[in-house]
């Protein structure tokens, strides 16, 4: 495969709740899984803001429960929409932190750092997280990283693939590719079992996340993954399924103490968290409790969950995968018993009713549980990251067939119908020519507009743009017009309309169209996340001083206790000594004044030089 992009490139799994970044070690031969400062393998999706400093990560996650309202997660769901879509609606009232309609019905997430309201969208929250990961290969690496490919799950559409470029950008991470999660998840799967794959194989992927869901019919023979059908849902996971017990709590809460915390945001973050922890032991225990310290007033919130109530309360989520994993096959023409392997992906993969389910779909074929579903996808896009870094040679030479997860067309008639140039779960790279005709006589130009989606009517499908062809020869109506569809490696679709007796043309890549950020905006953001970055490295600074300075008060302290050095020095000295861990005592305890950090290291300076002359005076005693 040709490279595509000079440096090393690092292959990160952008998740709704967790992610994760794994890079190729080519002296080992194989994908290194990079683990975190804590040496978690995963870190939370979560970004918080207080009136400090920026959180990012496990820290994000654990201070959720006391603040609410700035703890900032499911980014990934907002991403690419719009405020007025009724999912985003569903989603805004489950969640503790505010998000309101911005310029272009584009959703903004308000939240207060330092003491200030900012408004933040997606594609921000996202970069925080991608810049993390960026952080943790470079701590691992020992080098600079700039590029990156990045997963999206199959089903997210045009926009939604942009933005997630959008917040690479903004991160200061050059995405040379955007790979589906599933397909990620087959070449983890497939370099595993590369021996058995000598014979053309169909491997079914059913990837269950925590906040989506797709499936994958590929069939790999050799280096080849051919994908040839995808289907799923960018709005459906373990946070939906921790919705359904938070509601089924809040609502045995109502029942039983005529209390309603639904309006209460730390109540029910400290009610999602207990949930959270209870889905997850009843993927090996038949019940659980679930407790919640002082949850309402002083009241402690106690119950419990068995297994067979938690699969009535999610049946039909988990029965909605099963429609999704019969339209697949469908799609892809393959009957179920043709499939030889259904890999499983995404935590919310090991909830057993989901694995019994998708077992007697197909016919009680065992299920492959081979690869660890949470680092399946984040293993796949290294090694796609590797095929397209320069220098390494031991990487295994794989040939990618993915798929377009919707179909592409314009409106090209005069009742307005879907005119499908790409269908669905076409192979891509692709490109397709169509000829329209003009619907008047003298028609001087002509409007393409570009549609996303399943439905016969154009209007109720995503316009991804349009574009106006001009100068059109005065002919009469049905004169033909050449429509070009052409998706890129990252599925990202232009499209270039020509009258080709007069060789007019005209053409759109869809990169700013109004649901996407503009190259100031995307320029004002990386601005904007230097700035945090600045001021993440300023806090910890401040927090290394005063944890210095607090250091040597202690040891100040202890030298002037000594007998010797005590009576060394003389009382003008020591009256300096005392006054000086005074002050610095008294600086550290001003907790309600926000001096500069320069006052600290002024002050650290001083103490130390003094530190060092009773240190001197105790190696002499």
């Amino acid at each position: 495969m040709e490279k595509e992009d000079q440096g090393l490139a690092i292959g990160i799994d952008l998740g709704t709740t967790y992610s994760c970044v794994a890079v190729w070690q080519e002296h080992l031969n194989r994908v290194e899984i990079i683990h975190n400062d804590q040496g978690d393998n995963t870190t939370p999706s979560c970004v918080a803001f207080n009136d400090h400093q920026r959180l990012i990560g496990i820290p994000a996650k654990n201070q959720a429960a006391t603040n609410p309202q700035n703890t900032v997660f499911d980014a990934k769901r907002l991403i690419g929409r719009k405020y007025s879509d009724d999912i985003v609606q569903k989603d805004r009232m489950l969640w503790p932190f505010k998000v309101v309609a911005g310029d272009n019905d584009k959703p903004m997430i308000v939240v207060n750092y330092k003491g200030e309201e900012k408004q933040l969208c997606a594609e921000e929250i996202s970069s925080m997280i991608l810049g993390k990961m960026r952080d943790i290969a470079e701590a691992f690496l020992e080098k600079p990283v700039k590029n990156a490919v990045v997963t999206v799950p199959a089903y997210f559409n045009d926009s939604q693939r942009k933005a997630t470029i959008d917040a690479g950008a903004i991160a200061g991470l050059n995405v040379v590719r955007i790979i589906s999660e599933p397909t990620a998840a087959a070449i983890a799967y497939g370099l595993d079992k590369r021996s058995s794959c000598v014979e053309e194989r169909n491997i079914f992927v059913f990837d269950l996340g925590g906040g989506t869901f797709d499936v994958s019919l590929l069939t790999i023979k050799d280096k080849n993954y051919h994908v040839k059908a995808t289907a799923g849902n960018s709005h459906l996971g373990g946070e939906d399924i921790d919705n359904n017990m938070v509601k089924y709590f809040v609502e045995e809460i109502k029942r039983k103490n005529r209390v309603d915390i639904s309006d209460n945001p730390r109540a029910l973050r400290r009610l999602r968290t207990a949930c959270e922890a209870a889905k997850r032991t009843l993927s090996f225990a038949t019940t659980t409790n679930v407790e919640v310290e002082a949850l309402f007033g002083d009241n402690n919130f106690c119950s419990s969950m068995s297994r067979a109530r938690f699969e009535e309360i999610n049946l039909e989520l988990f029965e909605e995968c099963m429609k999704t994993v019969e339209r697949c096959l469908t799609d892809a023409k393959i009957e179920k018993s043709s499939v030889h392997d259904v890999v499983l992906v995404g935590g919310s993969s090991r909830i057993p009713k989901v694995q019994q389910l998708l077992k007697d779909f197909f016919n009680r074929k065992d299920l492959c549980k081979s690869i660890n579903p949470d680092e399946a996808v984040a293993y796949g896009a290294a090694v796609q990251a590797a095929l397209l870094s320069e220098g390494i040679k031991n990487v295994p030479d794989l040939v990618i067939w993915d798929v377009t997860p919707l179909s592409l067309g314009i409106s090209a008639t005069l009742d307005k119908v879907m005119s499908v140039v790409i269908p669905r779960n076409t192979t891509i790279p692709v490109k397709r020519i169509e000829v329209y005709v003009t619907l008047e006589d003298n028609q001087s130009s002509a409007e393409i507009c570009v549609y996303e989606g399943e439905r016969k009517r154009a209007s109720d499908n995503n316009l991804l743009g349009f574009f106006i062809l001009a100068g059109l020869s005065r002919a009469p109506r049905g004169h033909p017009l050449d429509v070009t569809f052409a998706i890129d490696e990252n599925g990202i679709l232009s499209v270039s309309a020509e009258e080709k007796t007069t060789g007019k043309k005209n053409m759109i890549t869809i990169t700013n169209n109004k649901d996407r950020l503009s190259t100031g905006e995307i320029e004002r953001m990386i601005q904007e996340a230097e700035v945090y970055k600045d001021e993440d490295k300023k806090f910890l600074r401040k927090a290394k001083t005063k944890s210095d300075l607090d250091e040597c008060i202690y040891k100040m302290s202890n030298f002037l206790k000594n007998e010797y050095i005590s009576a060394t020095l003389c009382s003008e000295e020591k009256k300096a000594f005392r006054s000086a861990i005074n002050t610095a005592t008294d600086l550290l305890d001003e907790e309600n004044v926000e001096h500069e950090i320069v006052v600290f290291e002024d002050c650290l300076a001083g103490l130390q030089s003094m530190l060092e002359r009773v240190m001197d005076m105790g190696q002499i005693a």
